[in-house]
């Protein structure tokens, strides 16, 4: 594909990053889980230099002392930097990719078109900033990603103690009236964010837990504090709560696993993220700096901010933290291809999130063989039936998922679990249920996340941290095992959600929507 030219309008990418799809004959499946809601939000900003960001204060440390993580390579400031095109990059995924906005990536780039990229194109990048974020740590990463420990925690019991809003809300959600705890949870699950994390920012931005005197904003937008932008409906407490989520893991994912390393306001202020911290501090700070000037942000992120409210609801979030989640010669047990001997089904998603864009790449698609009559819906139920890849018990079944729990304990949050979803009501296995490889887990269909055409998405998580399918940008300390099914090593390319391919041995598999190329047929 070099030098050949990528269309890029920005009416396309937000098509592409929500559905993903290639124009091609007899299309088959879309995306998986929610698409991303960040692609619209881009407020317009005059980008200033490093040198005019305020010194950050540095807080009053804690008595927590939580344990040290890998050492960071030190990041030089000031210096600019440039990025060649490759084939599939877009000005988004480029701007994302190195903290910085795409206001201020054009801004240094004068293109003659903004909707046009080449391979081989030079783009140039902002200046490293050269003043750091504090190095103070808010959260271990076990108190944002629901890991161990995570499940004791009672939602509804919490909340029921609450004299705010809280325990009298309830939104609707995929037409089922939830309570807030009902909510809460379901987010905690999908994303696989600390229910705990979730209920204290809802209290520091909104009060909902207790004031019960609230603004129409407050109940309507209680996270974002403000109408979300046009294109996007994130109304109510659910779509508030799975945003937030959303933007938790953008952070601590984006940091952990693809190399982000700056942070960047509306005013143009950029930062780089202190060496001394780790991921679950930085996916707070990152949530903290949306819809939040430089100055509230700095406030926010000391010890009389959220930390404060943090401690006050639920204590040192340090005390029995498992740390590292994920540890540093972590190997991925045997895994087979998630369907019966014999069958060939279709490669069609290369790694992607494993809940909504900004969870890990944890995941890719597969898509069965039923044979559809031309013109039928992309939305159906398989004949055919996904099955376990491992032995294990199956943890959670219910609204598209299955969790198969592979240290066989019934927790999904501890050691290694494997999300299946898409997974269609009727002929889905029960939890509880023991599995022996090759068991059947469900059919594939539309129900559960987003989808719009049938098929499995299948993902790895490892003490509830989504471990993605490849780790190419990764710090020697947070290597993770390679995405292997059946013999099938998973890989993708850097900044191109969905795209990849497959290989065992000499042999190749491309992920392809369509039915129609023969190097997405895989069998065994």
């Amino acid at each position: 594909m070099s030098g050949k030219s990528i269309r890029l309008g920005l009416v396309i990418l937000l098509l592409g990053l929500a559905a993903c799809t290639r124009s091609q004959p007899q299309v088959i499946v879309i995306t998986a889980t929610f698409p991303s809601q960040e692609v619209a939000n881009l407020p317009a900003i005059t980008p200033q230099s490093p040198d005019q960001a305020t010194p950050m204060p540095q807080p009053v440390l804690p008595d927590a002392s939580p344990t040290p993580d890998p050492t960071r390579p030190a990041v030089a400031g000031g210096t600019a930097q440039q990025y060649v095109v490759q084939p599939g990059d877009t000005l988004y995924a480029i701007a994302q990719a190195n903290g910085t906005s795409l206001e201020s990536l054009l801004a240094v780039n004068p293109l003659a078109d903004p909707n046009i990229l080449s391979v081989g194109q030079v783009i140039n990048l902002p200046a490293p900033p050269s003043e750091e974020t504090v190095n103070f740590k808010l959260l271990p990463d076990n108190r944002l990603v629901r890991g161990p420990g995570s499940r004791a925690f009672d939602a509804a019991a919490f909340i029921s103690q609450q004299a705010g809003y809280i325990r009298t809300a309830t939104d609707l959600v995929d037409d089922q009236l939830l309570t807030a705890a009902e909510v809460v949870q379901r987010v905690s699950q999908e994303y696989s964010v600390d229910a705990r994390l979730l209920l204290a920012l809802l209290e520091y931005r909104a009060g909902w837990l207790s004031r019960l005197a609230l603004s129409d904003i407050e109940i309507i937008y209680p996270m974002e504090g403000e109408p979300s932008p046009p294109g996007f409906d994130r109304r109510g407490l659910y779509r508030q709560m799975a945003w937030t989520a959303n933007q938790l893991n953008l952070g601590y994912y984006g940091w952990r696993y693809r190399g982000l390393a700056n942070i960047e306001f509306e005013d143009g202020t950029r930062l780089r993220y202190a060496a001394g911290l780790n991921a679950g501090t930085v996916g707070v700070q990152y949530f903290l700096s949306r819809n939040t000037t430089y100055r509230d942000w700095v406030q926010q992120i000391s010890t009389d901010g959220f930390y404060r409210t943090y401690t006050t609801l639920f204590g040192n979030p340090f005390a029995g933290a498992v740390e590292p989640l994920v540890p540093p010669a972590l190997e991925q047990p045997l895994l087979v291809l998630p369907f019966a001997q014999g069958e060939t089904w279709f490669f069609t998603g290369g790694p992607h999130g494993g809940w909504g864009a900004g969870s890990a790449w944890s995941a890719v698609d597969f898509a069965p063989p039923d044979e559809r009559a031309a013109g039928s819906a992309a939305c159906y139920v398989s004949d055919y039936y996904t099955t376990a890849v491992a032995p294990g018990v199956v943890a959670r079944s219910g609204g598209g998922s299955v969790v198969l729990d592979l240290d066989m304990d019934g927790d999904e949050t501890t050691g290694w679990a494997v999300l299946y979803l898409h997974i269609a009501t009727e002929g889905r296995v029960a939890a509880g249920t023991v599995v022996n490889v090759g068991d059947r887990i469900g059919r594939p269909s539309c129900e559960g996340g987003f989808s719009n055409g049938t098929h499995m998405h299948i993902a790895r998580l490892y003490n509830g941290e989504w471990i993605p399918a490849q780790c190419d940008v990764c710090d020697a300390g947070y290597l993770t095992p390679p995405f292997v099914l059946g013999g099938w090593t998973m890989y993708g390319f850097t900044n191109q959600e969905y795209q990849g391919y497959m290989s065992n041995g000499r042999e190749r598999r491309n992920a392809e929507q369509g039915r129609l190329a023969p190097d997405n047929r895989v069998s065994w």
